[in-house]
């Protein structure tokens, strides 16, 4: 296995972590009721933790459906160099960050952390078509 694909299965780990811990929150917070609803009425207030929460793993979400095509195509057709290695872990390094960024708020940094990890799904992009 190369080692962008090592990266997207590690960033798929990430990403059901997070989504782990946004459901485990949703329960905490919300009770059992409302989450295991068919959700068709209005959710109730949550709290501004749960919504960073909630949002960062959507980001990641985002993030992670374009990462994972670039990351097979350079796996599978054998076009991985040191540069599409380096850039598979500031990805996965960027989205590590972007977590925390997110939930404690840190302003602009969020923003600089997540352009770190477009930046390198585009590098990706780019190596791909070389």
């Amino acid at each position: 296995m190369t080692p962008e694909l090592t990266v997207l299965i590690l960033a798929i780990l990430l990403h059901l972590g997070l989504m782990v811990a946004y459901s485990v929150k949703a329960n905490t917070e919300l009770g059992t009721k409302y989450p295991v609803s068919p959700r068709d009425k209005t959710p109730p207030p949550i709290s501004t933790l749960l919504g960073r929460l909630q949002r960062a793993m959507n980001n990641s979400f985002e993030g992670l459906i374009l990462f994972a095509p670039v990351a097979l195509v350079i796996g599978l057709t054998g076009q991985s160099s040191a540069a599409t290695v380096a850039f598979a872990w500031i990805f996965l390094i960027a989205r590590l960050l972007y977590i925390p960024s997110y939930l404690l708020g840190w302003v602009p940094w969020r923003s600089l952390i997540w352009g770190f990890s477009f930046f390198a799904i585009l590098a990706l992009a780019i190596a791909a078509l070389i």
